[in-house]
């Protein structure tokens, strides 16, 4: 099972909400099981590079298995054993907190939310928060 757009929908208004109460404008990317948008949004003032951010932190989460694109970093520093995926990645993956799993009610992973614009720490809190939601 895959995240549908009105769960993905519901996502990004969570996230908007957040993102507005803390004063740090955004963009969200909720992407499907198969690392493809199902919704995506950059809200006003957002810098240019929160969009593409948004989204590699989605497809990091699901590329490797719903594990949140911060809780990575370990694996990528110099002599982790992830450290040359940078190398031979084709798609844009970044360890940086911001990206987090969506799950289902059976613990199922059904997508991901990538949220960039604000600090990591900031970008975690909204995607975390906007996730709850559903």
């Amino acid at each position: 099972m895959s995240i549908t757009l009105s769960q993905a929908q519901r996502i990004i208004a969570a996230a908007d909400a957040k993102a507005a109460e803390l004063g740090v404008p955004s963009s969200f990317t909720v992407l499907d099981t198969g690392a493809r948008m199902v919704a995506s949004v950059r809200q006003d003032g957002a810098p240019l590079v929160s969009i593409e951010s948004s989204f590699a932190k989605a497809r990091t989460t699901i590329f490797f298995g719903g594990a949140a694109s911060g809780d990575l970093a370990g694996a990528v520093q110099p002599g982790a054993p992830l450290f040359t995926l940078g190398d031979a990645s084709v798609e844009q993956l970044t360890f940086i907190a911001g990206g987090v799993p969506i799950v289902d009610a059976a613990g199922g992973l059904i997508g991901a939310l990538g949220s960039g614009g604000g600090t990591p720490e900031q970008d975690l809190e909204i995607a975390t928060a906007a996730v709850a939601a559903i």
